[in-house]
C-alpha cells in the first residue's frame, strides 16, 4: 500500500476522533481500510512463507503447510 494512502487513513482516523467524518469519508476509510487490512495479510502470509524452522539436529522446515 503507498505511503500516501496510509496517511490518508491516519488523516481520516483523527479526523474521526473528533465526530466530524461526513459519510464520503466514511466510505473512503472503510475502503482504505479493507485495502490496508489486505496489504498486511499479503505481507505476513509472505513473510510466514518464508520463513524455517531449525530443529536440535540441524534440519529444516518451513511453516507451510502440507496438502
Amino acid at each position: 500500500m503507498e505511503k500516501s494512502r496510509i496517511e490518508r487513513l491516519n488523516e481520516l482516523a483523527r479526523k474521526a476522533k473528533s465526530g466530524s467524518l461526513t459519510s464520503s469519508e466514511l466510505a473512503e476509510r472503510d475502503k482504505l481500510r479493507k485495502e490496508y487490512i489486505e496489504a498486511f495479510r499479503a505481507n505476513l502470509k509472505a513473510t510466514l512463507d518464508n520463513t524455517v524452522i531449525v530443529d536440535a539436529n540441524g534440519n529444516r522446515r518451513s511453516l507451510r503447510k502440507d496438502n
